[in-house]
């Protein structure tokens, strides 16, 4: 996967409900992102005409398990949290602490009676537990106090209960199901920021400060809930205008439609709508975040570095709520849709070791893989054409990204050549005169489609995937890189620049009409090619060549050299060429 900012690479829905009319025409967008070539963002006309997102796929049904929780834990219904080679459970002893109850483990039990002294911790006894162990853990408890000289318990060394509580958006994350309404997914999501001042007891009433400070001079509109709805709305047009076009996963239709951020449009509803799922909605405002022009993100943007508080935290609060409604562990479409989306938005820096390094690609590629996808005999029997294609594009993605992200991250790719065999799917070329003033135009997909750049990403993401398998090797990292892969990677180069490289890549001259998905795209094709030589070359500076690391000069020692000084070459062109593309697109 490649870096979140879209203005390098980023991957795409859809018609205006009736019920909403947004406070400005159009969203408020960041003008850098789009005005150095003057180009036209997508209308809700092209959005609408991007496939229709459709039932998720039936999820498969996992075996039952069976029952191996111990009597004890049978009967009272709880989990069974037996350590492995012992008959025994952990769990001894409930406690209830600021109303949520608490499970005590062997550990904790050791100390129940000291426990028992604070009177933030209630014990709740097993019903099994008899009257006379009651009895003696009060008796032990008044000669504790007794024979104590202080006129409080001192605090204990070996367990100590927690000194601080859980933060406001822990709590309502907790609270948050995959059924609870958007609106008040919203109160959790735009909460104020966590570890905020809290005004002590002696603080003037004239000197308290909002909540939502840290987050700018204008994010203490963000209690209001109408504003909160409205600033919503205008992030989900700006994910759809910019990302959508580039991951064209959701429809934008049905995904204003199920919105519901106001209760007018709750209660007058009769279709019975599921409400969006909490983590995709979080996702989508957070990208939407990340390109607003808000005049509330653009003064909390007013500080050094120019980095929006507002959007990391809204991006670590998606994180939050995908992981704990479990999308990285059960398969089906939505969380294969919300993996794929969160992915790019998290920490890719290879060098930061808190980053998210593919997880959430992995996490969506073995959903698909757990739902079959990768068959070309469970595609054909999804009858619903439009839930097809979105399954296939988010095969083809995934497939995509996790062969560059094997290459970036210096790890085997998920997948191999061998774990698909579906057809990678194209569409014929739109001839513009014969088509009707009154039809729909090809969606962004399909315009990719015919222009073949899905069909470059893929060859290129074959030779990513070769690269990774021989490079990323215990053996090349101590032997060298074998000089016969060296050329095989070489070679394949140099075939996909000849191949597609004038189609996909960003033309000598700019004449002609140039949309922004065709130059993001072109963008996107041309670094990621230059990308692969340059990672060859490090490859090649970290490990060496085998036949040159061995003690006995080879006897094909100037051609060795030659193709040394040929990735060389080509990995400064490929820098400069990024160094350019970076500067004419910022």
């Amino acid at each position: 996967m490649q870096n979140d900012d879209l203005r390098r690479d980023t991957l795409p829905g859809s018609h205006q409900p009736s019920t909403y009319i947004p406070p400005s025409s159009t969203p408020r967008l960041n003008p850098d992102l789009v005005s150095p070539l003057d180009l036209s963002l997508p209308n809700q006309s092209m959005q609408n005409h991007i496939h229709e997102l459709a039932k998720s796929l039936p999820v498969p049904q996992a075996p039952r398990k069976q029952n191996t929780a111990c009597d004890a834990c049978r009967s009272r219904k709880v989990k069974c949290n037996r350590i492995p080679g012992q008959e025994k459970c952990q769990v001894l002893f409930y406690a209830r602490f600021d109303d949520m109850p608490l499970v005590l483990t062997c550990v904790a039990a050791l100390h129940v009676e000291e426990l028992s002294l604070h009177v933030c911790i209630t014990l709740i006894e097993p019903s099994a537990t008899s009257e006379k162990k009651r009895l003696n853990v009060n008796r032990r408890r008044n000669l504790s106090t007794t024979n104590s000289s202080a006129p409080y318990p001192l605090p204990l060394k070996q367990v100590s209960p927690p000194t601080e509580h859980p933060s406001p958006t822990s709590f309502l994350a907790s609270r948050i199901t995959a059924n609870t309404p958007t609106r008040d997914v919203l109160n959790f999501i735009f909460a104020p920021p966590e570890n905020t001042n809290e005004p002590t007891p002696y603080t003037s009433p004239t000197l308290i400060k909002s909540p939502y400070e840290s987050w700018g001079e204008l994010a203490h509109k963000l209690d209001n809930d109408k504003f909160k709805a409205e600033f919503a709305l205008d992030l989900v047009e700006v994910f759809f205008q910019i990302v959508h076009t580039r991951l064209p996963l959701l429809n934008p239709a049905q995904f204003r439609s199920r919105l519901q951020l106001y209760p007018s449009t709750n209660s007058s509803s009769g279709n019975g709508e599921k409400p969006l799922h909490p983590a995709l909605v979080a996702t989508v405002l957070a990208w939407g975040t990340k390109f607003s022009e808000h005049p509330l993100l653009v003064a909390d943007r007013r500080r050094p570095g120019g980095q929006s508080l507002l959007a990391k935290a809204l991006i670590d609060r998606a994180r939050d709520l995908a992981e704990a409604l479990k999308i990285h562990r059960v398969a089906n479409a939505e969380h294969v849709v919300i993996g794929l989306l969160i992915e790019p938005l998290q920490n890719q820096n290879p060098d930061d070791p808190t980053g998210y390094h593919g997880f959430w690609l992995t996490c969506a590629t073995r959903h698909l893989l757990e739902l079959g996808i990768n068959h070309k005999a469970v595609m054909g029997n999804i009858q619903d054409p439009e839930s097809r294609g979105t399954m296939i594009f988010a095969w083809w993605m995934a497939c995509i990204s996790d062969a560059y992200a094997s290459a970036y991250y210096r790890r085997k790719p998920v997948l191999d050549d061998d774990d698909y065999d579906i057809d990678f799917y194209t569409v014929d070329p739109v001839n513009p005169e014969l088509v009707d003033t009154h039809t729909a135009m090809p969606s962004p997909r399909e315009q990719l489609e015919f222009l073949g750049y899905y069909r470059a990403a893929h060859s290129l993401a074959r030779t990513a995937r070769h690269m990774s398998k021989h490079l990323w090797r215990p053996a090349t990292d101590s032997d060298g890189v074998p000089f016969d892969s060296l050329t095989s990677f070489v070679q394949e180069l140099v075939t996909w620049r000849d191949d597609f490289l004038n189609l996909v890549g960003v033309p000598s001259n700019f004449e002609g009409e140039w949309d922004f998905v065709s130059a993001v795209s072109s963008c996107a094709s041309d670094a990621t090619y230059h990308v692969m030589w340059i990672i060859l070359f490090n490859a090649l500076d970290d490990y060496g060549i085998k036949e040159l690391n061995a003690a006995v000069a080879p006897p094909n020692l100037a051609e060795i050299e030659s193709v040394k000084r040929k990735v060389a070459d080509e990995a400064l062109h490929g820098a400069l060429r990024i160094a350019g593309l970076v500067s004419d697109y910022p």
